[in-house]
Order: structure tokens, then C-alpha cells, then sequence
């Protein structure tokens, strides 16, 4: 499992392996920090968007920007190692930008992913694979699946 976690720089590598031999890549990003049903329904749903499904992560740095001193809950190299147990999980890589706009823009993935509750034009990245000829999907919302209201739920 650990093979599925991979530094930008090698993605890059296997993004151009992938496209040499005709595989469709489907990017999704995120925190991904308490894995839960949403993420799991999600995550498999991307798979099926092409050959191979890469998931960035934040880097913890990013993630106390993002959500506060408080989170990530389990550190970058544990999100990755748990994130690359699922099947539907081909690679995860870890991007230390607040936006993953420039690692899509290197990466060019046929499918870039997020979950409904981001509209088309919030992606980032959208017009970078726009642009290459990709497609960006917005896959519907598990209501009630959110890891901040998980963690306020545990505090009560």
C-alpha cells in the first residue's frame, strides 16, 4: 500500500505512464482527514470516472490554514496510509499549497473530481483541464457525512 503513495514530482512520472498507454486519470483533493462513509462513497464513485484514481492531500501545514489549530486529527503520512488501503485508491500524494491548482495544472488529469458541495465554477483547477481537453465533475453530497460535524458530534 505504501507504493500507492507517491511525492508530486513522482506522480508526475506515472501521470505521463498512464497517458502513454491510453489510462484515464480521475483527480479528486482534499483533507480527508476522519475517513468516513461519505468519503468512502465518494472515493469509490471517482474511481469509476477512468483507470486510475489519484488523491491529493493537504499537508498538515495546509490543513491548520484551512480548518484551524485544531486539525488535521490524524497527520499527513497517516491520512495518506489510510487513504491508500481502499481499493478504489490507486495513488495519494500530498500537495503543500492551500489550492491543488498547480498540481493539477502539471498533472493534466483527464477527470478532475470534487464532491457536491462545490459548485462547477469553485473547483480549482477546472479551467486548467477544461483547457486540456478533460472533464470536471461534481459528484452528489452525502448529507450528514462531514468530518467537522463528526468531530462536534464526539465533543458532545
Amino acid at each position: 500500500m505504501i507504493e500507492k503513495i507517491l511525492t508530486p514530482a513522482e506522480m508526475l512520472g506515472q501521470r505521463q505512464r498512464l497517458r502513454a498507454a491510453g489510462r484515464l486519470l480521475v483527480f479528486t483533493n482534499g483533507v480527508f482527514d476522519l475517513l468516513h462513509v461519505g468519503h468512502v462513497r465518494y472515493l469509490t464513485q471517482a474511481r469509476t470516472l477512468g483507470d486510475a484514481l489519484l488523491v491529493a492531500i493537504n499537508s498538515d501545514r495546509t490543513v491548520r490554514e484551512l480548518k484551524g489549530p485544531d486539525r488535521p486529527v490524524f497527520d499527513e503520512g497517516e491520512r495518506a496510509e489510510i487513504l491508500a488501503a481502499l481499493r478504489c485508491v490507486d495513488y495519494v500524494t500530498i500537495f503543500d499549497d492551500i489550492s491543488p491548482r498547480k498540481l493539477i495544472a502539471e498533472l493534466l488529469p483527464d477527470v478532475l473530481v470534487k464532491g457536491g458541495d462545490y459548485d462547477l465554477d469553485q473547483i480549482h483547477g477546472r479551467e486548467e483541464v477544461e483547457a486540456a481537453g478533460g472533464k470536471v465533475i461534481s459528484l452528489p453530497f452525502v448529507k450528514g457525512a462531514s468530518t467537522t460535524s463528526l468531530i462536534e458530534r464526539m465533543k458532545k
